[in-house]
């Protein structure tokens, strides 16, 4: 990965920073809340001796720019929409992870025509639930927190703690290492300002604040794959079976070992998964006319079709590992 330099290019007077590599049909890598391009390090070379890979810095991230800004999912979409123009790339297979995950399908969305494929790696944007801890680092007080966590003493503490959860062998103990890299990532105010408002743009005490089960049906053509960690204490499993159902044609792969961070646990395994399903699927192209009327008359139907499919797959298959939880959220959302 040291040999895949970060590059930069100033978009609408910010410096965003990027990693590039290879040649081919382009893959853009969207990263999660508070990390940056350096997750992927042991999946971008592989991708990158097939593919041309993009994996950038979001706003706020990394080595871009912190400025006092958008930092909601829209405006990360629009940002990545605009970086992809500024380097010539016209169409892309989006990979997303977590909050990346809700900036893909976003982007997705709002810009159907240049997107070929969406992959979603524990992806947000699914349901309501979340891991508590992103819920404390919404409330009053949370850049103290994320300041006190990086002192000597409080490290001390927090090591001892992760080991006692890899012994016990938790989910959140194999997703441990990789969550501490985070708050790492933010070495001073800045940064850390920046991620809590970027937190709140999607998360509240509650837990997250939208989803994308309202608007899943127009991935009806759009060639979708979700993969999970059976193991994610951060966003729940059961997520993907929500989103299994909820998506038309969509393929499912989980990572039984797996936390938050498949491509991390195992990247061999995840290089092997995204390649296949990319070569095994025509890129999506959508004409106006064709969203508009999936926009117009297939939305009712859809809906119902999926809360059906949900609630006769509860009993077995994905059903096993999305319990009920998924089945009442879908059905509140269709009886709304």
């Amino acid at each position: 990965m040291n040999e895949i330099r970060r590059r930069t290019r100033v978009v609408h007077g910010y410096r965003r920073a990027f990693r590039m590599a290879g040649k081919g049909s382009a893959v853009l890598l969207v990263h999660g809340i508070g990390d940056s391009s350096d997750t992927w390090a042991e999946v971008m070379p592989g991708l990158a001796q097939r593919y041309r890979v993009i994996a950038p810095d979001l706003l706020g991230h990394g080595a871009s720019d912190k400025p006092r800004a958008d930092y909601s999912i829209g405006g990360y979409a629009n940002g990545m929409r605009d970086l992809l123009s500024v380097l010539g790339i016209e169409r892309v297979t989006l990979v997303g992870h977590s909050l990346g995950g809700a900036v893909a399908m976003q982007f997705a969305y709002q810009f159907p025509e240049r997107t070929e494929r969406l992959v979603l790696v524990g992806t947000g944007g699914v349901g309501r639930q979340v891991t508590p801890v992103l819920k404390a680092a919404t409330l009053p007080g949370a850049n103290l927190v994320l300041s006190a966590l990086r002192l000597p003493t409080m490290r001390t503490q927090i090591g001892l703690a992760v080991k006692v959860m890899q012994l016990l062998d938790t989910g959140l103990g194999s997703d441990a290492p990789d969550l501490l890299r985070v708050v790492d990532a933010l070495p001073d105010a800045t940064s850390r300002n920046a991620f809590i408002r970027t937190l709140r743009a999607v998360v509240d005490w509650r837990g997250q604040v939208g989803t994308m089960l309202d608007r899943c049906y127009l991935t009806q053509g759009m060639p979708t794959m979700l993969i999970w960690g059976e193991r994610d204490q951060v966003v729940p499993p059961v997520h993907a079976g929500i989103a299994h159902v909820a998506m038309p044609g969509s393929r499912l792969e989980l990572f039984p070992e797996a936390g938050h961070f498949p491509f991390r646990s195992d990247p061999q395994r995840f290089i092997s998964v995204l390649r296949d399903f990319i070569e095994s699927t025509e890129p999506a192209h959508f004409s106006p006319e064709e969203w508009r009327s999936m926009l117009r008359g297939q939305s009712p139907q859809l809906r119902r079709a999926v809360a059906a499919r949900l609630a006769a797959t509860a009993a077995d298959g994905p059903g096993d590992r999305t319990d009920r939880p998924g089945a009442a959220e879908l059905k509140e959302r269709e009886t709304a």
